[in-house]
C-alpha cells in the first residue's frame, strides 16, 4: 500500500476567541519558561487518567511511530562525500541566529548510530519510524550532473534495510528544510522555479533507489514553516526577510518571497508525486475574530491544502495578497489537485487568533490581518510547553483539526506524522527524576485520548501516529481554533 503523498503539518494553533476550532505547532524554542500557565479547563478531551491507554483502545490498522529528520539527527555533516546543507551554512555563517549557538554537524550522532536507534525503535515495539534524506548528502552539488554520492545511497540503504529488518516500517521524507547550499547560491533555492526540475530529479532517484521497499513517502516537510520562518520572519534558514522588519536577516521581501517559495514548493510536490504515480507507484496501490481565525486556518493550512484538493489558494488569500500571489497555469492545476494519498498531519499545540487590520507595510505577516495569543480573559489556553513561549498544550484541538480537515478536504487519509512536548536539557536532573517524565506522560495520554475520540466519534479517516518534534507528501504545519472573543486555530 504505497502513500507516497502530501502530507501537512500543523504546529501552532490558532483560536479564534470565540469558539472553538482547529490546531497547529510550532518547533521553534523561544524560550525557557515553565510549563504551568493558569490553563483553562477546555484543554484535555474527556479521558479517565486512571485509565490506560494502549494499543487494544486503537483500531487493528491503527500505526503507532516515532519521527526524525536528517539534520537534527545524522550529524558527519562534512563526512563520506556530504555536501553543505543550507542549514549547514545558516548556523555555521549565523550562530548568533540559534539561541544556544549550537549546529548540527553531530547532532545525535544516528549516522554512525543508526543502528543502535532501530533496535531502540523496535524495543519500544514501534511500527514505523519516519525519517529524511539529506538531499546534499545524496547529491552533494544539488543536481544529478554535479554527481551522485554513493557512500550517501548506501547510508540510507542500510538504514532502511535495518528498520525493515526488525520489523519497523520506514516512512521517508524527502525534503525536511536542507536543501543543498549549491543551489541557494546557483538561484536562490525556492526562490526559482529552477528548483522544481531539481527537486523532481532528486525525488527519481529516490524512487529508483529506496522505491522497492519504501511505501510510504513524504514529499516536503511542512512548506509553512519554511515559507514563513525562512523568509518572512528570518528565523530558520536561509534567514530572509524585509529589512523594514527590524530582524536583522540577511536580505530578503517578506511581501513577496513567502509566497514564491510556497508555490514553488507546491509544484515541486506536485511534478514528485505525479511522476511516482505514473512510474513508480505499485498497481496494488466575535463574527470579527471567527473570521480572523478561519482567516488564519486559510493563511496556513488552506495554503496547501486548497491547491491540492481545489486547485486554487483560498479566496481569503487571493482577496488580500493579490498580484503578489502566483498563478497556477491550467496544466499546473491538473497536475496537482489530487496529488496525494495522505495528509501527514503534525500537531503539537494551539494558540488563539484575533482580527487584527491590516497596516500599511506589505508583508506575510501582516496580509492574513490577524495577530495571536496564548491567552483570553487572563486564561491560558493549556499548558504552556517547557521550553518554547509559543507552544500551549491543547490536546482538544487534535480532534478538531482532525475534524476541520475531514470536513473541509473530503475526508483525506491522515497520518499523524508528529507530535509531542518540547523540554530545556538538564543535566543536573537525577536520572530517576528524569525518567519519570510525568508532564510527557500526560501529553501522550491526552492526545491518543483525544485522537480516539475523534476516530470514534467523528469517523475520521485515520492511519496512525508518530511522536516526534520536530510533510507536501504533504506534511503541514497549520493550527487554529478554539473560543469566545477570539478564537483558538
Amino acid at each position: 500500500m504505497v502513500k507516497g503523498k502530501e502530507c501537512k503539518k500543523v504546529k501552532t494553533i490558532f483560536l479564534d476567541l470565540n469558539e472553538e476550532l482547529g490546531l497547529q505547532c510550532h518547533n521553534l524554542v523561544f524560550s525557557n519558561e515553565k510549563l504551568r500557565a493558569n490553563p483553562t479547563k477546555k484543554s484535555k478531551c474527556d479521558c479517565d487518567h486512571n485509565k490506560l491507554i494502549n494499543r487494544g483502545a486503537f483500531p487493528g490498522e491503527f500505526i503507532f511511530g516515532a519521527a526524525s529528520s536528517a539534520y537534527q539527527y545524522e550529524g558527519a555533516f562534512s563526512e563520506n562525500g556530504k555536501g553543505l546543507s543550507m542549514w549547514d551554512y545558516f548556523t555555521h555563517m549565523y550562530p548568533d541566529k540559534i539561541v544556544d549557538h549550537s549546529n548540527g554537524d553531530i547532532a545525535i550522532d544516528s549516522y554512525h548510530l543508526h543502528k543502535e536507534d532501530v533496535k531502540i525503535a523496535r524495543d519500544l515495539g514501534l511500527d514505523a519510524y519516519r525519517i529524511s534524506i539529506s538531499w546534499s548528502r545524496i547529491l552533494p552539488g544539488g543536481t544529478i550532473k554535479e554527481g551522485v554520492n554513493q557512500e550517501g545511497i548506501d547510508y540510507y540503504n542500510n538504514l532502511i534495510n535495518e528498520l525493515l529488518a526488525n520489523g519497523v516500517e520506514p516512512f521517508v521524507t524527502i525534503l525536511h528544510f536542507d536543501i543543498p547550499q549549491a543551489l541557494q547560491e546557483a538561484y536562490g533555492g525556492f526562490l526559482s522555479a529552477q528548483i522544481v526540475a531539481d527537486f523532481s530529479d532528486f525525488a527519481k532517484l529516490l524512487f529508483e533507489q529506496f522505491g522497492d521497499r519504501v511505501k510510504y513517502w513524504i514529499t516536503i516537510n511542512e512548506p509553512w514553516t519554511f515559507s514563513v520562518y525562512g523568509y518572512a520572519y528570518g528565523l530558520f534558514a536561509p534567514g530572509r526577510c524585509s529589512n523594514w522588519q527590524g530582524l536583522n536577516c540577511t536580505g530578503g521581501n517578506s511581501a513577496t518571497e513567502p509566497y514564491v517559495v510556497a508555490h514553488n514548493q507546491l509544484l515541486a510536490h506536485s511534478a514528485a508525486v505525479n511522476l511516482y504515480r505514473n512510474k513508480y507507484q505499485p498497481l496494488d496501490n466575535t463574527n470579527e475574530n471567527h473570521k480572523a481565525k478561519d482567516r488564519a486556518l486559510d493563511f496556513m493550512l488552506g495554503w496547501f491544502m486548497e491547491p491540492l484538493t481545489l486547485g486554487k489558494y483560498p479566496e481569503n488569500m487571493r482577496v488580500r495578497v493579490r498580484d503578489r500571489l502566483p498563478e497556477f497555469t491550467k496544466e499546473e492545476i491538473n497536475m496537482m489537485k489530487g496529488s496525494f494519498d495522505f495528509i501527514g498531519f503534525n500537531y503539537y499545540g494551539a494558540i488563539y487568533a484575533y482580527n487584527k487590520p491590516n497596516s500599511s507595510s506589505f508583508s506575510y505577516t501582516t496580509d492574513s490581518e490577524i495577530d495571536i495569543t496564548g491567552e483570553k480573559n487572563g486564561k491560558a489556553i493549556g499548558e504552556r510547553a517547557r521550553n518554547s513561549s509559543r507552544i500551549y498544550i491543547y490536546a482538544k484541538g487534535l480532534r478538531k483539526m482532525l475534524r476541520h480537515i475531514k470536513e473541509r478536504y473530503n475526508d483525506p487519509l491522515i497520518y499523524i506524522t508528529e507530535n509531542g512536548i518540547d523540554e530545556a536539557a538538564n543535566d543536573t536532573l537525577d536520572t530517576s527524576k528524569a525518567l519519570k517524565d510525568e508532564i510527557r506522560k500526560d501529553y501522550i495520554h491526552d492526545h491518543l485520548c483525544c485522537l480516539h475520540e475523534a476516530i470514534e466519534s467523528v469517523n475520521i479517516n485515520h492511519g496512525g501516529g508518530r511522536g516526534g518534534k520536530n510533510s507536501v507528501s504533504s506534511a503541514g504545519k497549520n493550527g487554529h481554533d478554539h473560543c469566545e472573543g477570539n478564537h483558538p486555530l
